[in-house]
């Protein structure tokens, strides 16, 4: 029997795709598992684009957008294996990512479901990768900021549990579904994900039902990326509708006693955040822009021994360039205090080596990119957008 199933589910994101398979099919190497992808009708050339790259993975094409739960949940469906992961198609796993979340599997018998020390393109960690049950008070703390004004404190940042220290293991409630290991005889005991829930909270309701009385669910500090986390802003009127929309379903479901006035605390601190965003889109995002039109561009430097084939695309990749340095390692770049990108090419060096990079040469000046050689496209958070 395989070890892990990989579920992921896809909307027109073809050439992060692309990487998070690539990504996976290193992990294999230390780990057996197989691959399925559910398409919700991207309307592009995504799975056409892809299957002939894959033949070993399995590609459904759904007619509609079903959403993320119902799609998971089709992959679910058919898993056979001991392990189910759900992951996203803008991750970057690394080659002993499975090899260490599956033997802390096998280590701990309780634990029933893992998630993982999520970093953003450019290094830096992402808070969602553990959370706490969004009750009324953390819930009211996240909306109003007082879970980052007081990030250490544990009574303002429970949401995000920030006081935990994320680099070391924990037992957490809310496990984030970019990645989210799962036994799959646990995951089909309790249904798989809620198809209640279209996008956002299907990940914190089945998080809740994978805890029982034997079980529970755990933070591991190893690191993967996820470009989706430099995107989803909480200051986003859409991102704060749709959270809203998720927290009320979760309340409903399983706090119903206290759903009325779950309801009425939430909605106020969604209001609240609306309007801040408000003043942020009208007045102070026009401002940062102008600032940064009239900021002078960044230097590009190319970790490369085969450079040229980068930079003759750099200019119709939309880089603003004032020089361009060739450099055959990291180690080689003088230290910047200044805005650089930095390219990395994917012919040198496997995914777990450019995690790695990416995370030990961090700097609020640095932008990362990826060279994907096979494309002749240079990956990087813009791209999604």
């Amino acid at each position: 029997m395989k070890r892990v199933t990989t579920v992921i589910v896809n909307y027109r994101l073809k050439y992060f795709l692309e990487q998070t398979l690539l990504s996976v099919e290193e992990a294999y190497t230390e780990v057996d598992g197989r691959t399925i992808v559910i398409d919700n009708n991207s309307g592009d050339d995504s799975v056409d684009f892809l299957e002939e790259r894959f033949p070993s993975v399995t590609f459904i094409r759904n007619k509609e957008n079903v959403g993320f739960a119902k799609a998971n949940n089709q992959g679910f469906a058919l898993s056979d294996t001991d392990f189910i992961l759900v992951l996203n198609p803008d991750t970057i796993i690394g080659s002993d990512t499975l090899k260490d979340a599956v033997k802390w599997m096998d280590e701990h018998p309780e634990c029933g479901a893992i998630g993982v020390k999520m970093v953003d393109g450019n290094g830096y960690f992402l808070p969602e990768s553990k959370r706490s049950f969004p009750s009324t008070w953390n819930s009211f703390c996240k909306l109003f900021g007082l879970s980052s004004i007081f990030p250490k404190s544990r009574l303002f940042a429970r949401y995000h549990l920030r006081y935990l220290d994320k680099e070391q293991p924990h037992k957490v409630p809310v496990l984030a579904g970019a990645f989210m290991l799962l036994r799959t005889d646990l995951t089909k005991k309790v249904g798989g994900f809620d198809e209640d829930f279209f996008m956002y909270g299907e990940d914190m309701d089945l998080s809740y039902r994978m805890i029982t009385d034997a079980m529970c669910n755990y933070y591991l500090p190893i690191p993967i990326i996820h470009y989706k986390g430099e995107c989803t802003k909480t200051e986003s009127l859409n991102y704060v509708k749709i959270f809203y929309e998720a927290m009320h379903i979760f309340y409903r479901k399983h706090y119903p006693r206290s759903s009325w006035f779950n309801k009425i605390v939430v909605k106020t601190a969604i209001v609240f955040r609306m309007c801040i965003s408000a003043i942020s889109t009208k007045l102070i995002k026009p401002i940062s822009q102008q600032f940064k039109r009239n900021a002078k561009a960044c230097d590009t430097y190319i970790v490369s021994h085969r450079p040229n084939e980068i930079v003759n695309i750099i200019e119709s990749e939309g880089f603003s360039s004032n020089n361009i340095f060739k450099f055959n390692s990291i180690d080689a770049i003088p230290t910047l205090n200044k805005c650089a990108n930095i390219i990395l090419d994917d012919r040198e060096m496997n995914y777990q080596s450019i995690i790695n990079t990416i995370i030990e040469n961090k700097k609020r000046t640095h932008f990362f990119h990826i060279y994907s050689s096979r494309n002749n496209i240079i990956i990087s958070p813009k791209k999604q957008r």
